[in-house]
C-alpha cells in the first residue's frame, strides 16, 4: 500500500533540448521525465516510478477509450526570484481528484504521497521551469481506467500519471477583456451528473460550443443551466464572477460547476478585503439588466492557466453587451497582480498556498 510504497528513479539519457521561452505557447512541449503508478484490486497501488517521458501501450479495449473512465488535473509550478520553485495549492488540486475519483467509481489515493511524487518530478526537471516573466511549469495528473474489456462495469486497473509542460505567459500582449458568447444552443452539464467532476467527457461536451463561438468572433463559452437554460454557470473551463455594485456574485456549486481552486482562492482573497461576496444562483437577465443600468461594473473568469480573465464583452440572443467599456476592471487587475505576487513568491502568503520543492 502507499505507506510503504518507494518511487523507483529512471533518468533519461537522451534530455531533450528546452525550447526558447518565448515561444512556448501552452501544452506544446514536454519535460523530460513523467511519473507513473498502477492499481489493481490485489496489490492496490504499486509500482510508482519516474521514469523517462515516453509513449506507453494501451489495449485497443482499454476502458477509458470506451466509457470515459479518465480525471485529471491542471496546476502550475513557479519560478521565485530567488530561484526557488514553488507550487501553489497542489494538496487542493489532488483533494479535489480524489473527490472525482469517488464520484467516477475510481481508487482514492494518498494525497500526501502523490505530492511527495509530484515534488520529486519537478526537482528532478527543475530547469524545466521557465525563468521568463509570467512563464510556469503547467502540472497535468491523470487517472485512467486500463482494463482491456468491453462490458459496462468499473475497472479493476488504472494508471495514474503526471505529465509537465512548460507554458508562457497567458497574457504575453497584454491583461486583456475577453469577448464572452453566451450560449444557447448547447449545456455543459446537469446536476446530479458529472459537472463538479474534472473528467475528461465534460470537456469534449464543450468542443463544438467552443468552436462556434470562436468562429462569431469570441474567445469562450458562458454556459447556462441544463434545465431552465437562464441560470448562469461556468465560462469556458473557468468560473465566473461578476461586480454587481460592488458586490462580487458568483454561481453556487451545486453540482454541475467544478469548484475551481483559484475561484476558492479569489473568494478567500476578497473576503480578507472586506470585499462582499455571494455564492449564489444567478440569471443571464440579471447579468444582463445589470450591464444596461451600469451596476455592472466589471466581470472576470478564474481559472489556473489565465487565473484572472476579465470579461469586455457579452453576447447573447443576438445582442452585443459591453462590460465597463469593454475595459480591465480595476479589481480584476488587484486579483491578478496579488494572486501571481503570491504564486512566485514575491507577496506575503498569509494562507499558506504555496509548497517549496525541494
Amino acid at each position: 500500500m502507499w505507506k510503504d510504497l518507494d518511487i523507483s528513479v529512471e533518468k533519461t539519457s537522451h534530455p531533450k533540448p528546452r525550447p526558447a521561452e518565448d515561444k512556448l505557447g501552452f501544452g506544446k512541449h514536454f519535460t523530460d521525465h513523467m511519473f507513473l503508478m498502477e492499481w489493481n484490486r490485489d496489490q492496490g497501488w504499486h509500482n510508482a516510478r519516474i521514469a523517462p517521458n515516453q509513449p506507453f501501450l494501451m489495449d485497443p479495449a482499454s476502458t477509458v477509450l470506451h466509457y470515459g473512465q479518465a480525471i485529471f488535473e491542471g496546476l502550475k509550478a513557479y519560478r521565485a526570484d530567488d530561484g526557488q520553485i514553488l507550487l501553489f495549492r497542489a494538496q487542493d488540486n489532488f483533494n479535489r481528484m480524489n473527490d472525482g475519483a469517488v464520484r467516477m467509481s475510481m481508487p482514492r489515493f494518498s494525497v500526501d504521497q502523490a505530492l511527495k511524487a509530484l515534488k520529486a518530478l519537478v526537482y528532478l526537471d527543475r530547469d524545466w521551469v521557465p525563468k521568463a516573466d509570467g512563464a510556469s511549469l503547467y502540472l497535468r495528473p491523470i487517472m485512467i481506467g486500463m482494463d482491456p474489456y468491453l462490458g459496462l462495469k468499473s475497472a479493476e486497473t488504472y494508471l495514474f500519471y503526471i505529465i509537465m509542460s512548460p507554458v508562457g505567459a497567458y497574457y504575453a500582449e497584454g491583461f486583456s477583456p475577453t469577448k464572452i458568447f453566451v450560449c444557447q444552443d448547447y449545456v455543459r452539464a446537469v446536476k446530479g451528473g458529472v459537472g463538479h467532476v474534472k473528467t475528461s467527457g465534460n470537456y469534449a461536451a464543450a468542443l463544438l460550443a467552443s468552436k462556434k463561438a470562436v468562429e462569431a468572433g469570441y474567445t469562450q463559452v458562458l454556459w447556462l443551466d441544463a434545465c431552465e437554460r437562464k441560470y448562469v454557470e461556468e465560462v469556458g473551463t473557468s468560473n465566473i464572477f461578476f461586480n454587481i455594485n460592488d458586490t462580487l456574485i458568483t454561481p453556487p456549486l451545486a453540482g454541475s460547476i467544478l469548484g475551481g481552486i483559484t475561484r476558492n482562492s479569489v473568494i478567500q482573497l476578497l473576503k480578507s478585503w472586506d470585499i462582499t461576496v455571494e455564492e449564489r444562483p444567478i440569471t443571464i437577465d440579471e447579468v444582463i439588466a445589470a450591464s444596461q443600468d451600469g451596476s455592472l461594473k466589471e466581470s472576470f473568469a478564474t481559472g489556473t492557466a489565465a487565473v484572472i480573465s476579465p470579461v469586455g464583452e457579452l453576447f447573447y440572443d443576438q445582442e452585443t453587451y459591453q462590460i465597463n467599456r469593454g475595459e480591465t476592471g480595476a479589481l480584476s487587475l488587484r486579483l491578478y497582480e496579488e494572486l501571481q505576487a503570491i504564486q512566485f513568491g514575491r507577496a506575503e502568503d498569509p494562507f499558506g498556498w504555496t509548497v517549496r520543492v525541494g
